[in-house]
């Protein structure tokens, strides 16, 4: 008799912001390849804001910011097509600013993807504020695309994890490696100087954490295995001073790094924590921030 395998997580569409600016234009050709992988829509949108400037544009201007607006979804569909001729690709022309605008249309089933330099068009920062904004508080995965558009594949996908609670936004990583048959890199930093500095903690106490969180890896790479069985997964501890730091070099030698959202409050609404922020700036790969309630939906199926 053969084991029933456990039902797995379903990606779904693809929604990518388009401004115009190269960066946008390079998270577009990426996400129609990530929608071509998956089988579904690659889903267009252009978050005019016209809601917004109604309050002190005329008519005749916004007019000018749809037709503008209109004119970009139709050449970022052509150069999809060019590319992808046999991908379902649909526009939409959005009322709403963009953070507002993408989330609306991924909803609670889709994913974002925006370009590493921000939607806002401001080239000289490092992430814009849009890009900030979807990865801190989309309701759904989010994908920032970083690093050299043409460096050539490595055949793997790297999840970023800590322990036992990593277990439901880890699954998306897997269907993410499933899609493109690669390799699945659980990588965990051991940072021993989260655990220094306390009269209890002893040479024998670090070296009980670190065989716990070793065990705990295993059993994450495990679930995993039951899940995909055919999937190539394997795990590393790796031991630093910068969780960071040891992130954004691994980052150099995959194809996608996957680390799940915080539940994190800072003023009025969640933020990113400092791993996340540091690895949505300096990553050498695109980057998928999962968050905690897709990731708590995904257990549930």
């Amino acid at each position: 008799m053969t084991s029933e395998i456990p039902a797995r997580p379903e990606l779904g569409n693809v929604v990518v912001g388009v401004d115009g600016s190269p960066s946008g234009r390079t998270a577009v050709l990426w996400a129609a390849a990530e929608a071509d992988r998956r089988g579904r829509t690659l889903h267009l949108v252009h978050a005019a804001d016209t809601d917004r400037r109604a309050l002190f544009a005329n008519a005749e201007t916004l007019q000018a910011v749809r037709e503008a607006g209109r004119d970009l979804l139709v050449k970022s569909a052509s150069t999809v097509q060019e590319h992808f001729p046999d991908l379902a690709v649909t526009k939409e022309l959005s009322r709403q600013e963009p953070v507002a605008g993408l989330r609306a249309a991924a909803g609670h089933r889709g994913t974002i993807v925006v370009g590493s330099r921000g939607l806002g068009g401001f080239s000289s920062l490092m992430l814009g504020s849009v890009g900030m904004g979807v990865a801190a508080r989309a309701e759904a995965p989010v994908i920032v695309v970083r690093g050299e558009s043409n460096r050539p594949e490595s055949g793997s996908v790297t999840a970023a994890v800590h322990g036992a609670s990593d277990a439901g936004w880890l699954l998306v990583a897997a269907a993410e490696a499933d899609a493109r048959k690669a390799v699945l890199r659980l990588v965990s930093v051991w940072n021993v100087l989260t655990h220094v500095g306390s009269v209890a903690t002893m040479l024998d106490d670090l070296d009980e954490i670190a065989g716990q969180r070793v065990h705990e890896i295993k059993a994450l790479a495990d679930r995993v295995r039951d899940f995909y069985p055919g999937l190539n997964v394997s795990h590393h501890v790796e031991t630093g001073t910068s969780t960071p730091g040891i992130l954004v070099e691994a980052s150099a030698h995959t194809d996608l790094l996957v680390m799940g959202r915080e539940h994190r409050v800072l003023g009025a609404g969640p933020s990113l924590g400092r791993v996340a922020h540091v690895l949505l700036h300096h990553a050498h790969c695109p980057v998928e921030i999962v968050p905690p309630a897709f990731a708590t939906r995904v257990e549930e199926t």
